[in-house]
């Protein structure tokens, strides 16, 4: 009998949902304008918009219980990371920003760090169907 794997079926289907809603949050975040329109089109364009793909086929996958579900999960959530990490720090220390678009990519990097954790449980390996 499979193990239970607590969270699973909540947090696939919140990354699935949440993944493309960002799309559309993205293509918003460079249209705004001015401050950093440059640093924004470049981010969305290599990171944001490839993550977000990424992270809705690797949710489906994981609806689907596909064991490689997972690995396109950890490769999403890294993308994620590494992008809005310095992009956050950054906006937060030039432009002071906690209240916007940098504290809103600061929560999106604790939330990525959080699920990267999560999604790396061995159990996740041990418990799906192929």
């Amino acid at each position: 009998m499979r193990e239970r794997v607590l969270g699973y079926w909540t947090l696939a289907w919140v990354g699935l949902i949440g993944n493309i809603i960002a799309l559309p949050i993205i293509a918003l975040i460079v249209s705004i304008g001015p401050p950093l329109k440059v640093a924004n089109i470049t981010l969305a364009i290599s990171l944001g918009w490839p993550a977000a793909i990424v992270g809705i086929v690797s949710s489906s996958a994981l609806l689907a219980e596909k064991k490689w579900g997972i690995t396109l999960t950890l490769v999403s959530l890294s993308m994620i990371i590494t992008g809005t990490a310095p992009y956050s720090i950054f906006r937060l220390v030039t432009l002071k920003d906690i209240a916007g678009i940098g504290g809103f990519t600061f929560l999106s990097t604790i939330f990525g760090v959080f699920a990267l954790i999560y999604w790396c449980n061995p159990k996740h390996r041990k418990s799906i169907r192929l």
